[in-house]
């Protein structure tokens, strides 16, 4: 009886209660549960089975730069940073707002592993997030363009309950480029959260992205919505090799 049940719990594909009941049969633990206890530890076995494999879906199709978590953020006195803002953002609770987080700081500062961290930490609470260096985006939007896909792609970067867009302002925006990104973020006003981590300051952002008008338009619904991060201090890719 016991090898048919296992069968059916794997052709339902229970693989978390397949595994937690095959586990249950051991000698050494078929004394351990009792009826009800035995199904309420089969049905967490799969509830923490599935979840796990949703986090790991998510987190793989956000094609994240750094394997990055929130609790090894450096928060040494010379970075300047608000740990409690940056705390506060473990619940993700900005995406629940629809609000946008800045991160701002020179080379090697820690912007990309902040906003990888932060977007490692909404995965793990079921959100949709993807992550892009902003060059490499664009530059798959203007492929887009010419294989009739552009739509299919703009829809899906809509769709994502974050958006990460890293090293944002290396290059001043052309005309395609303006255009999309104006696209980008009117799309996810007031519906879904973007991360932008820049080497610039956002006063600087206006330049970037040329056209006053598109740039004004752009920086209102970023900055409107938006919690600042400037991170200050020592390059910590030359800190840590310093230490080493």
């Amino acid at each position: 009886m016991n090898t048919q049940t296992l069968e059916h719990m794997k052709q339902l594909r229970l693989y978390g209660m397949y595994r937690a009941f095959e586990g249950s049969l051991l000698p050494q633990n078929t004394n351990l549960y009792t009826n009800d206890e035995l199904i309420a530890y089969l049905l967490q076995s799969e509830w923490d089975d599935r979840q796990n494999r949703k986090i790991e879906r998510l987190t793989k199709a956000a094609h994240f730069r750094y394997s990055a978590v929130m609790e090894a953020i450096d928060y040494d006195a010379s970075r300047c940073l608000d740990k409690n803002q940056i705390q506060r953002f473990s619940s993700c609770n900005f995406i629940a707002q629809k609000q946008n987080i800045l991160v701002t700081g020179s080379t090697g500062a820690g912007k990309s592993y902040m906003a990888s961290a932060i977007g490692h930490q909404a995965c793990s609470l079921g959100y949709k997030v993807m992550y892009f260096n902003t060059n490499k985006l664009f530059t798959m939007l203007k492929t887009s363009k010419a294989d009739g896909s552009y739509l299919k792609q703009i829809n899906k970067l809509e769709k994502q309950d974050l958006l990460i867009l890293d090293d944002f302002g290396l290059k001043a925006l052309d005309t395609i480029n303006r255009n999309s990104f104006m696209e980008i973020i009117e799309d996810r006003h007031g519906k879904h959260s973007t991360i932008i981590a820049s080497q610039l300051p956002v006063e600087a952002w206006h330049d970037i992205i040329g056209e006053q008008t598109i740039a004004d338009a752009i920086l209102d619904r970023l900055v409107h919505t938006a919690h600042r991060i400037d991170i200050k201090g020592e390059s910590m890719r030359k800190k840590l090799k310093n230490n080493y």
